[in-house]
């Protein structure tokens, strides 16, 4: 496997939790950390039993694809901002003929779904957000924008602007019970529970380590 790091390219194909995945110069590669949040997401989903999910961010379609293969009673929408992103996902749904469970949508965040009749209907959100603070892009982590669009990474001037909204907006179209799953960046974990907090729609915050033991994933359950 392919697993990707920060200064991997996006050529070529990868594999992300046994998949096979194209991807291309415009869409992020999906990273060894996401895989945590992969694993999170089957991991709230019974097995056989319906469910809709959400993959906000959704970049290659790893992870809408990730679920759609291992539960097969799932629903899957996917939704990106960019053409080429959106263009990519939709070939690896067609390669991984899930196209029946998968549908991919292009939009600003939960834009993209607007007229679907999804409110209220969600079993669980997952994202993979940009959470790079621009300011950091510009100085030491400059090299990601050599070979990966800026889109995937800049999360604004403090990293977390795409998680605001994130967490603000996923509350509408999740069921009373349902998940949100999110990646963050290193040190954020405490950026991301001041959001679920303020937002008073979700029980406490769990969070998923990393084998270092680094907080990495966020687990949150709307309230009944």
């Amino acid at each position: 496997m392919a697993k990707g790091t920060q200064d991997e390219p996006s050529t070529g194909l990868h594999h992300f939790m046994g998949l096979e995945l194209e991807l291309g110069p415009d869409v992020l590669v999906p990273r060894e950390e996401t895989e945590i949040l992969g694993k999170t997401a089957l991991g709230l989903l019974p097995d056989g039993q319906p469910a809709t999910v959400i993959d906000m961010c959704c970049g290659s379609g790893n992870l809408a694809l990730a679920v759609a293969s291992n539960k097969a009673s799932a629903s899957v929408w996917g939704a990106d901002l960019t053409d080429s992103t959106v263009a990519t996902a939709r070939r690896n749904v067609e390669r991984l003929r899930l196209g029946d469970r998968v549908t991919i949508l292009q939009g600003d965040l939960f834009g993209a779904l607007d007229g679907k009749g999804l409110e209220g209907q969600v079993d669980l959100i997952v994202c993979n957000p940009p959470y790079i603070s621009t300011g950091r892009l510009e100085t030491e982590s400059a090299h990601l924008l050599e070979s990966e669009p800026r889109e995937a990474f800049d999360g604004g001037p403090y990293g977390i602007s795409i998680h605001q909204r994130l967490v603000r907006d996923a509350v509408a179209f999740l069921k009373p019970g349902g998940w949100l799953a999110f990646e963050f960046g290193v040190g954020q974990e405490r950026q991301a529970a001041s959001l679920v907090t303020r937002a008073k729609a979700y029980e406490p915050v769990e969070f998923v380590h990393d084998d270092e033991g680094r907080p990495r994933v966020a687990k949150v359950r709307k309230l009944p």
